[in-house]
């Protein structure tokens, strides 16, 4: 791959805006679009990154904040309308900063009209349009499919005596993508947005969206989901292989993306699937035999493993080995499903995995507060608003959900002073863990990842170089160089990024790479010229080292 044949969404930063609890303007106590038009110069300026994931903003009626949707070509009156989106769209670009959305294929809110219409009758001319099954000879559901929230994926509609197929929430019934209908009527969804000027789509659960024509019961897990993923309960009785990813998704994915290269001319869109399937052989052909599928299914494997540094190398070795060649890499270490960064990690561990993330080969993704270290709040039971309440963890998604710190003033800066009450509580520490008070302290974690970040954007070795892990290292340390493609005028530029994930300080010996200059500590208060041959690693402390070229 030549360094002209990288693309924007390759060599740049994404960064997740979750619109709810990003910034109100309006005093809803809930974040709008307007509040993300406002902050452009904090994604473009004070961080910067290179693009924004807006979750679902669209007409919902919120049984799962937005994922139900009533209406993909429309904004919810909450956040605003389309003509804000449109300037957000416009403010954006100006500052070469992408906007990426939310697409919600798999399934639609129960109050959709589409669906309105479908269970009016069995000879409703979008009956077809989701999938109905009759009961079994006892009335029970068709077959065992679970639902990721729990129980039955099958809801009875007695209007209609048969029952629909909700791979989620009752209230998000599930699209029949087998209907040429409605991946036509989808695929109109997809231009919608094209043409209003944005850069690309998340796709929500992008494996979903075929299913076993035959609806064949799942197979029984008799470990219980004993994976790599955190436990999910009841759904985790079973092999989830008739209900999901079936073969026939992959035709979808390479028309969706002829899609997307339609309107690439100007600036390539991109297309980034949330997939959770951890099997590399599987997982790898979302990119499509001839890397014509989905640019990026997205990789999670750093969210489920321990923090240990053998761990965590051998989820990066095991990506770069099942990647075909010439697909991008990429890595998330936060979102709005998944607890906190440095709840999960502790605060000190944080700044080791910022430094992680944005070095590693491919794209990162990173989640809207963890530049500062925000953590998981303890949701009072009369304040809890997500549906998933798992049956074992007890816990659903809030905590990692809560309005974003901007400032110590009453609020966070999140909302207007005079809000009484926000959608979810803020943090106990936000007068401290903001953003202004950050900004004042040189060696704050928000100040690390504006200089890892600002780095990185002036490092073409870390945007597009190859990777290498290194060996003889301790067990508590990962060590990896990234070696550009190609020589630059001053010859071949080579990085080494030495991570310490213990309590303890740590000696590295790598001498055989030479001289070289330490260019930035997670601790900030460190650099200059090091002996690769005695490099001392305080406790929970990475550094890059500028390698002379030899």
């Amino acid at each position: 791959m030549t360094t002209s044949s990288y693309l924007w969404w390759q060599t740049g930063v994404i960064y997740q805006v979750y619109p709810r609890s990003f910034k109100d303007t309006t005093g809803s106590g809930v974040g709008d679009l307007w509040g993300v038009v406002e902050e452009l110069d904090y994604l473009d300026q004070t961080l910067p990154v290179d693009a924004i994931w807006l979750s679902p903003f669209y007409p919902s009626p919120m049984a799962d904040f937005g994922y139900d949707v009533a209406d993909y070509t429309d904004v919810d009156p909450l956040f605003g309308d389309l003509e804000v989106f449109d300037e957000l769209v416009e403010r954006a670009h100006q500052r070469s900063i992408g906007v990426i959305v939310d697409l919600v294929p798999n399934h639609t809110s129960d109050r959709h009209p589409w669906f309105i219409e479908s269970r009016s009758s069995r000879e409703s001319l979008k009956r077809d349009w989701y999938i109905w099954a009759e009961p079994q000879l006892d009335g029970s559901p068709p077959n065992n499919w679970i639902s990721v929230f729990g129980g039955s994926a099958w809801e009875w509609d007695e209007f209609t005596e048969q029952y629909y197929l909700h791979s989620f929430l009752k209230e998000q019934p599930d699209l029949n993508w087998r209907n040429p209908e409605v991946k036509k009527a989808m695929f109109d969804v997809v231009r919608f947005w094209l043409e209003r000027g944005v850069d690309g789509f998340r796709v929500d659960v992008a494996h979903y969206i075929m299913k076993d024509p035959h609806f064949r019961d799942n197979p029984v897990d008799p470990e219980r989901g004993r994976s790599i993923h955190r436990p999910m309960g009841d759904y985790d009785s079973q092999f989830h292989i008739h209900d999901s990813g079936h073969s026939d998704v992959h035709d979808i994915y390479r028309e969706f993306r002829q899609v997307l290269d339609s309107y690439s001319d100007e600036r390539p869109r991109v297309s980034i699937g949330e997939v959770h399937i951890f099997d590399w052989e599987e997982w790898v052909r979302y990119y499509g035999e001839n890397l014509d599928e989905l640019h990026m299914p997205f990789n999670f494997t750093l969210l489920n493993v321990p923090w240990d540094a053998r761990a965590v190398r051998d989820a990066v070795d095991s990506l770069e080995a099942a990647l075909p060649d010439g697909a991008w890499p990429n890595y998330v270490l936060g979102n709005h499903d998944e607890s906190r960064l440095a709840t999960r990690y502790g605060r000190e561990a944080a700044r080791v995995a910022a430094m992680l993330l944005l070095t590693l080969r491919g794209t990162p993704t990173l989640y809207y507060g963890d530049e500062l270290g925000m953590t998981d709040v303890d949701i009072p039971a009369d304040r809890q608003q997500d549906p998933w309440i798992l049956d074992t963890a007890k816990m659903g998604r809030d905590p990692c959900r809560t309005p974003m710190q901007w400032s110590p003033k009453p609020n966070a800066g999140f909302a207007p002073p005079h809000v009484d009450q926000l959608w979810l509580p803020l943090a106990e520490d936000y007068e401290t863990v903001n953003v202004q008070v950050q900004l004042k302290n040189p060696t704050s974690l928000l100040q690390l990842y504006r200089r890892l970040l600002t780095y990185r954007r002036r490092k073409p070795v870390l945007q597009r170089g190859a990777y290498r892990a290194l060996d003889g290292v301790p067990p508590a340390c990962f060590v990896y160089v990234r070696t550009d493609v190609g020589p630059s005028s001053d010859g071949w530029e080579r990085l080494l990024v030495a991570l310490n994930f213990s309590s303890q300080a740590q000696r590295i010996c790598v001498d055989s790479w030479g001289a070289g200059s330490l260019s930035l500590s997670t601790h900030l208060d460190r650099q200059g010229p090091v002996d690769l041959g005695d490099l001392t690693l305080r406790p929970h402390e990475g550094i890059i080292v500028e390698v002379s070229d030899r």
